[in-house]
């Protein structure tokens, strides 16, 4: 619990380290800047007044020190062996005793597949998952995402009105399609694995009471069986999957266990696709809202890779991540306690104008888009970066060419989930031209 203003000043009159003057401030709630930590419409304002005012700020509502400035941001990630992962798929609220029951007695014994856990553990799971996580698999799959995407634009194109909402019609199923078939699972289940999806995403990062909780517990108890099945088929029958390459590499000698396979297929099952789903949902978004840009793209399409990595930069899909003291410690100058949780603001840093310039305009040709932290950095570096840019390229290259006249509906307000780190846009409605 954070001291009060008389308690803080006091410690800090005592030459406590900690610093319990921004703790005491935050705590008298006049000191959070704007900044909301469950919405996501435009968070962007209270971002840059963290940044001017108060760029490392301890916000009692989440009990975490939010972290806004680049260099900030970056250093911290890189120094895992002072600021650990471990807490990063930790639910930000606690759970009730209803679904922790629920969990208990359906056997939920899930992990993090990588991005929670530290070395040397980290280490060696990494190591065998990039052997099987290549870009030979990528390669295979693009005639299929390919194909995938021309049929989805074509089912939505066929609107008698010529409207349409470009995540629930093309940006939803793709990437969900893709990793099911990476991981060898029926591609059929796509409603299934977006249901679960849903509920890992909210019971994680989302704001739910006892009560909201329930539900999502028990699709997270069935999400948890099937990843263990589906280590259990691949024993049983191979297979040209990522899951059925690491039973191999199992079989092989490689030092990992059924347990943190399964584990790896329930992070993939999740991350592979709902972040991807976000980024190509906010590629048609952010460039039908620049619709100078846009046509830019129709006359060079060869800009794309840079546009995703501009929309990546400017709107990225995760936009906070986070990470715990392991030590007393310092960001910024700030003094940090041993066991606080960090908030790295990626979605901050990404638009601090010490490192990019006019970082608010949306700029296709930026030439250092590339430079953003929307993937992490250092050792826990997204393993499928390669993979959701291919996709985003994959489905601007085939949008441009079938619709180019595609547009944002006219008056559309687009919302966002509530989260704590996820980005996510609830539509984007489109109409085009006859």
């Amino acid at each position: 619990m954070a001291l009060s203003p008389t308690e803080a000043r006091a410690a800090a009159a005592a030459g406590c380290p900690v610093d319990h003057e921004a703790i005491a401030r935050a705590a008298s709630g006049d000191a959070h800047h704007g900044y909301e930590p469950f919405e996501m419409k435009d968070p962007f304002p209270a971002y840059a007044e963290l940044r001017r005012d108060e760029p490392v700020m301890y916000d009692e509502r989440i009990d975490c020190w939010v972290v806004t400035r680049y260099d900030d941001v970056k250093s911290t990630f890189e120094n895992w062996e002072t600021f650990s992962s471990e807490n990063a798929q930790a639910p930000v609220r606690e759970r009730g005793p209803q679904a922790t029951q629920i969990m208990k007695d359906g056997g939920f014994t899930a992990y993090s597949g990588l991005s929670a856990r530290i070395p040397p553990e980290h280490t060696r799971i990494r190591a065998i998952a990039q052997r099987a996580f290549t870009p030979r698999r990528f390669k295979a799959l693009e005639p299929a995402i390919r194909e995938n995407t021309r049929k989805a634009l074509e089912a939505m194109l066929a609107s008698p009105d010529r409207t349409g909402d470009f995540l629930a019609e093309v940006a939803y199923d793709i990437p969900t399609v893709t990793i099911l078939t990476l991981l060898g699972v029926d591609t059929s289940r796509v409603p299934t694995y977006k249901r679960w999806s849903d509920s890992r995403a909210a019971m994680t990062w989302g704001n739910l009471d006892d009560d909201e909780q329930v539900p999502h517990a028990h699709n997270l108890v069935e999400y948890w069986q099937e990843c263990l099945a589906l280590v259990t088929a691949a024993h049983a029958d191979g297979g040209d999957s990522f899951i059925a390459d690491l039973v191999a590499a199992q079989g092989d000698g490689a030092e990992i266990s059924d347990h943190e396979i399964a584990s790896l297929a329930y992070s993939l099952l999740f991350a592979g696709h709902e972040t991807t789903t976000t980024l190509i949902s906010n590629c048609i978004r952010v460039l039908l809202s620049h619709r100078d840009q846009w046509l830019q793209l129709i006359d060079d399409p060869s800009r794309i890779p840079g546009a995703v990595d501009e929309v990546l930069r400017f709107s990225g899909s995760i936009v906070a991540w986070r990470r715990k003291a392991l030590k007393d410690t310092e960001i910024g100058g700030v003094a940090i306690p041993k066991g606080a949780n960090i908030l790295l603001v990626m979605g901050s840093a990404n638009r601090d104008a010490n490192v990019f310039e006019n970082p608010d305009v949306f700029d296709i040709t930026r030439p250092d888009a590339r430079n953003h932290l929307s993937f992490g950095f250092g050792i826990h570096y997204c393993l499928g970066n390669m993979l959701a840019k291919l996709q985003a390229k994959i489905v601007l290259e085939e949008t441009l060419a079938a619709v180019p006249g595609l547009r944002l509906a006219d008056g559309a307000d687009i919302g966002f989930r509530e989260n704590l780190s996820f980005r996510v846009p609830l539509s984007v409605p489109v109409t085009w031209e006859a």
